[in-house]
């Protein structure tokens, strides 16, 4: 399902005396975060913090925003959960966030009667993602996330079609 707003990373701590914050990335990496002008405190775009500056640094973001200029006040942020407005992201066609699909249902690719379940997690290998489908009586499957496998996703009608690879669900019966 797509969202206004998404999580983008959490304050973790400070960075020098002049308010900066270091922010850990809950996206691909911290260079992500450098290309907003706007972050939330909240997941109804309710509390807008205004970016003065942002920049990677080591596996962190060091964010700088108007109206936190010292350390005290940039302590006080510590914890804090980032979004960022969704249409301000820039993707590439087929990719999504991970919050997006989780909760999509899985059905199967040449049977759309057949139901797998949602999609319920993503784990993040490196080689490729792995899909956690979660079935109606809580039983997990693990799915690759590969073209062979992963035959459509829209996100927007929240459903993904798959053709699972033999043994993935034999069980489920």
């Amino acid at each position: 399902m797509i969202k206004r707003f998404l999580e983008i990373g959490q304050i973790v701590g400070t960075h020098g005396v002049h308010g900066e914050m270091r922010v850990h990335p809950w996206c691909d990496s911290p260079e992500f975060i450098k290309g907003f002008r706007q972050l939330y405190l909240d997941e109804n775009g309710n509390k807008q913090l205004e970016v003065r500056a942002c920049r990677p640094h080591g596996n962190v973001a060091l964010l700088s925003v108007v109206g936190i200029d010292t350390v005290e006040a940039a302590a006080a942020m510590r914890g804090k959960v980032l979004y960022m407005r969704r249409s301000d992201a820039r993707l590439p066609e087929g990719r999504y966030f991970i919050s997006e699909l989780i909760g999509c249902d899985v059905i199967d690719a040449d049977d759309p009667g057949l139901r797998y379940g949602i999609l319920s997690d993503v784990s993040e290998t490196g080689a490729n993602d792995v899909w956690h489908v979660t079935d109606d009586a809580g039983q997990e499957y693990l799915l690759p996330a590969i073209p062979l496998v992963v035959i459509e996703t829209d996100v927007e009608k929240n459903f993904v079609r798959i053709r699972p690879m033999k043994g993935i669900f034999d069980d489920a019966d």
